[in-house]
């Protein structure tokens, strides 16, 4: 199996050394190769184990009660009463 890895890398946006493409397509070769090898589970249920059922726990609602001037008064910045943040998407 051929694993394109300079595509791969400029799909995650990677820098890849010429030097190094080599060496890259080589391991991820083996590595596809060592998951194709791996057994097929026998059963839907794997990971499930019947003796050790999981147990959700119940929601409870929180006794202590803040006002909403109380939990912004720790912001920083404040603009209409909403907080400000620095900008993170362009």
């Amino acid at each position: 199996m051929s694993i394109d890895v300079k595509h791969l890398a400029k799909l995650a946006r990677l820098r890849i050394d010429e030097d190094k493409l080599a060496k890259f397509e080589k391991d991820m070769e083996s590595i596809v190769s060592m998951v194709e090898q791996l057994p097929q589970p026998k059963t839907q249920a794997v990971g499930l184990d019947p003796e050790h059922p999981m147990k959700l726990r119940c929601d409870v609602e929180s006794e202590v009660k803040f006002t909403r001037n109380e939990l912004l008064a720790n912001a920083p910045k404040m603009q209409a009463g909403c907080v400000v943040v620095p900008k993170t998407v362009e």
